[in-house]
């Protein structure tokens, strides 16, 4: 255990290293930019995944999960195929 100071009053306060950590003196949490950037980027994550047009809802019927599956296999198959082709290319000229 260490001690950070806080970005938003200034004192210093016992810190586990954890983002989530509040200030003891305004108890306002320790993470600061970090933690804000760190809820974004699982905001996002959560955004891309509901966007993605293979992804299984619970609320799905067995049909469209079944289609949805078979999606996302194919769109797999198709990156590996894509990927190999590009490795090729970028190891032919040596």
């Amino acid at each position: 255990m260490g001690q950070k100071k806080c970005p938003h009053c200034g004192q210093w306060s016992d810190w586990n290293q954890n983002l989530t950590d509040t200030c003891q003196h305004c108890g306002k949490p320790l993470g600061g930019k970090d933690l804000e950037n760190q809820q974004k980027r699982e905001a996002d994550k959560k955004s891309n995944e509901e966007n993605w047009m293979f992804h299984i809802k619970e609320d799905d019927s067995d049909l469209v999960k079944t289609f949805k599956k078979i999606g996302n296999f194919f769109y797999t198959i198709y990156m590996a195929i894509i990927t190999f082709i590009l490795w090729l290319i970028a190891a032919l000229p040596g």
